[in-house]
């Protein structure tokens, strides 16, 4: 018998300056999914919620998803391959919106590895990452760099569940 563990982000050693991350799956986002982030944050420009503004006042014609949710589904999507075991995020050094995106698009992101630099306290490193927002037609609506610090592999701390470990006991329920 062999237990799987899903990895969970990377630790300083796992990164290779150069290598390619692409984040699986994809997400559409609905007028819903929009209209729920906009009053979460408090952001009630009609641009995001109002059709009849939006097609008649605006230069796009049509709802625009607010930039922040665009970023932070990107940047979500990107965590189980680069920071899921991640000690903090440090700091977003750039974020840019190339094009709108709008209800119905579907969002596909990549992260590609620019710097692993190990600190001096010798347990952990800081990664800088750049990522890139893609919609169905490929075109790319998001992009940000960001750095990252993350745990050497023999630094971090274990995962742990708050559980024992044999919850299956002696093999399968012969039932």
């Amino acid at each position: 018998m062999t237990t799987h563990d899903r990895p969970f982000g990377r630790y300083l050693e796992d990164f290779e300056v150069g290598d390619i991350y692409k984040h699986w799956p994809g997400k559409t986002i609905t007028e819903y999914d929009d209209h729920l982030f906009c009053m979460i944050t408090m952001n009630h420009h009609p641009l995001h919620t109002n059709a009849w503004f939006a097609e008649n006042e605006t230069v796009q014609g049509k709802n625009v998803v607010v930039g922040n949710l665009v970023y932070s589904l990107v940047l979500g999507m990107s965590v189980p391959d680069v920071s899921g075991a991640a000690i903090a995020n440090l700091e977003v050094e750039s974020l840019t919106h190339q094009r709108p995106t709008f209800h119905g698009d579907t969002i596909y992101a990549e992260t590609r590895v620019l710097a692993a630099k190990e600190t001096s306290k010798g347990d952990r490193g800081i990664v800088t990452v750049e990522t890139k927002g893609l919609n169905q037609r490929g075109e790319e609506v998001c992009y940000f760099r960001r750095k990252v610090m993350v745990w050497k592999r023999g630094a971090a701390p274990e995962r742990a569940r708050p559980y024992g470990e044999d919850i299956w006991g002696d093999g399968p329920d012969e039932g």
